[in-house]
């Protein structure tokens, strides 16, 4: 899968994207043809090779000669549609516009419609956006994955007054998006970098298995104390094989040493009921030998504030270690046997349409093992048994997919 990657390091603009797209091989034509299909064909645009801080970088400039001109999310809207990008090019380049005028709506209390963008809708502005979408096609990029993005300090002008950093629409673009403080005291993420961002990237993520075939940077406008350039990682990313998934995963961690242990099932309860996909237990030693405890838990991203929420209220940890993983697993479908102790659910794990491992249900064991008053091995067996008698044939309507 072609995949590009964005270390956002020292933030994003739509200029820096620019750049580094035409230094991972887009020709200033590119840019220049799509300036004519949105009738924007008084639009200048030049790119040159600069340095930050000892970087290489491409520097894109568009410049235009309209002054005053305040274009609405209605009227952009239009000249995207009017114009004849593809269907595929439109609908992203609308998706980028649409999160900067609900952004926009939001803080001025304004309906949609009626946004004005005024420097978000001039034309080097949506050149930017437009520009980036049709080059990603042009590079062939099939998924846009992203670093979280940094964000900077201080304040900024802009056409409504001085704003603290980040602005307000930035904030606005960025619900949801995993950022955090550069300490920087400058704006480093735009509105027009977070939109385009915020829109076309699948996932925020450290960098992903992938084997990189070019990276490119584009240049900023400033000159800060680290190399102010947007870099992009062009490859392909390594995916798993036939009959696996691979999913991006936290692991949350906290050694506690100071927990009446009659308290950990309790928390591992609440931690399930919470989300957590697995949570586990390892006994340690930490300083001056005293034991303790180390809670581990692999987390869904979605349910991250969850089981944070559960870990600092039902233990007496003080902190939490975050890593991010990848969780990799193989298909898998439940069957519900037939037994002579009943019906009991089977977990079978596939591998490219074949079966390799299987597991009755535990809760469906121990109740059939109550009712008939019969040891648990047994139903275990008995499960067992039945589900490898049903690997001898196809799999039938009563199987249930496992999301």
């Amino acid at each position: 899968m072609k995949t590009l990657y964005l270390d956002a390091f020292a933030g994003v603009s739509g200029d820096m994207m620019l750049g580094m797209l035409v230094d991972l091989g887009v020709p200033l034509g590119v840019l220049q043809d799509t300036a004519s299909r949105l009738g924007l064909s008084e639009v200048e645009i030049s790119a040159g090779r600069t340095e930050r801080k000892g970087i290489g970088a491409v520097k894109v400039n568009v410049r235009a000669p309209e002054r005053g001109v305040v274009r609405t999310y209605a009227h952009i809207r239009g000249l995207i549609e009017k114009s004849d990008l593809t269907p595929s090019a439109k609908e992203r380049s609308q998706a980028v516009f649409s999160r900067l005028a609900e952004a926009e709506s939001r803080i001025h209390s304004r309906n949609i419609e009626q946004v004005h963008f005024h420097e978000l809708g001039s034309a080097d502005t949506i050149v930017d956006v437009v520009g980036t979408v049709v080059s990603l096609d042009y590079l062939g990029v099939e998924e846009m994955l992203s670093s979280p993005l940094p964000m900077g300090t201080g304040m900024v002008k802009t056409s409504h007054g001085i704003y603290p950093v980040p602005a307000p629409a930035v904030t606005e673009i960025l619900r949801d998006i995993p950022v955090y403080s550069s300490g920087i005291p400058t704006e480093i993420v735009t509105p027009t970098g977070a939109a385009l961002v915020a829109a076309l990237a699948s996932d925020f993520c450290l960098l992903p298995p992938m084997r990189i075939q070019a990276v490119g940077y584009g240049a900023g406008d400033r000159d800060l104390e680290i190399p102010n350039v947007l870099r992009g990682f062009l490859g392909e990313r390594e995916v798993p094989g036939s009959g696996r998934t691979r999913e991006r995963r936290l692991v949350f961690s906290a050694n506690i040493d100071d927990m009446n242990p009659e308290i950990y099932p309790y928390v591992m309860e609440k931690l399930f009921e919470a989300g957590a996909e697995d949570v586990w237990l390892c006994p340690i030693y930490m300083k001056k030998a005293r034991p303790a405890v180390t809670i581990s838990v692999l987390v869904p991203p979605s349910r991250e504030e969850d089981i944070k929420e559960v870990l600092f209220a039902e233990t007496k940890t003080l902190g939490i270690r975050i890593a991010e993983v990848d969780k990799e697993y193989l298909d898998r479908m439940v069957v519900e046997v037939n037994t002579a102790f009943g019906n009991i659910r089977v977990k079978l794990a596939r591998r490219e349409g074949k079966p390799v491992n299987l597991a009755p249900e535990y809760e469906d064991c121990r109740k059939a093992a109550l009712r008939f008053g019969v040891p648990l091995k047994d139903v275990y067996a008995a499960a067992e048994e039945a589900a490898r008698d049903l690997f001898l044939r196809e799999p039938t309507g009563s199987e249930e997919k496992i999301e």
